[in-house]
């Protein structure tokens, strides 16, 4: 019965969460938590009361080695992140590639992922695109930024809402003022909101809103 379970949370609205997440949560023995506190107003929205144990970036490769020990002695595990899928900009790969490794089963649920619905959202073509998440805050970020001034596809970005202005205008820089593009912030959240235009016109904009939320940016492709 020993098994890893890797469970999409809501990115805002709490009725996103699945009905089956809901189960996998109330049956699992223990549940792996980014951050402790917020697991714990979700679990205590929901009614379930599990122990909740910490595992984010700073202590995810000291705790691999324990944790899939335990799993292999018959303990089944749920890992969720703050919001969304893990494993998506958040931690659960090293942890799912231990399990493998070991010869666990692991098993993730579909369910909440910020970037498909900006995706969509963008009106940007969807049917191929590029995950590019959080880029290099300093080193490598001109370099990669380099490396996708060619990309063809549409390309999805991560950024927090304090470096959004600067990302823009470095977008801007690298692949023209008048890239098409899309930013995405507060997704499922009473203040959605979902901005189209050129770089240009989406860096004017900003440049005089409140920028708060998590962010998504939707880059069209090199045409």
């Amino acid at each position: 019965m020993s098994k890893l379970y890797l469970v999409p949370t809501p990115i805002g609205n709490l009725e996103d969460i699945t009905l089956r997440a809901i189960r996998i949560l109330k049956e699992v023995n223990i549940i792996l938590a980014e951050d402790t506190r917020k697991t714990g107003i979700l679990l205590k929205h929901l009614e379930i009361e599990k122990p909740i144990l910490a595992h984010h970036k700073f202590n995810e490769h000291k705790a691999l080695p324990s944790l899939v020990e335990r799993i292999k002695n018959g303990e089944i595990m749920a890992l969720v992140s703050d919001a969304g899928t893990p494993g998506i900009s958040d931690p659960g790969f090293l942890i799912a590639r231990a399990c493998i490794e070991n010869n666990i089963e692991i098993e993730c649920l579909p369910g909440a992922t910020a970037f498909i619905p900006a995706l969509v959202n963008s009106g940007l073509p969807n049917d191929r695109f590029s995950f590019e998440g959080f880029l290099p805050q300093k080193k490598g970020r001109q370099k990669r930024l380099g490396e996708l001034a060619k990309e063809q596809k549409t390309m999805v970005f991560y950024e927090s809402p304090y470096r959004l202005l600067k990302t823009l205008n470095q977008f801007a820089e690298v692949f023209g003022e008048e890239r098409r593009a899309s930013v995405s912030r507060e997704l499922t959240k009473i203040h959605e909101e979902n901005k189209r235009g050129t770089l240009k016109e989406l860096i004017d904009y900003f440049k005089t809103s409140t920028i708060k939320g998590e962010i998504v940016i939707i880059i069209e492709g090199n045409r």
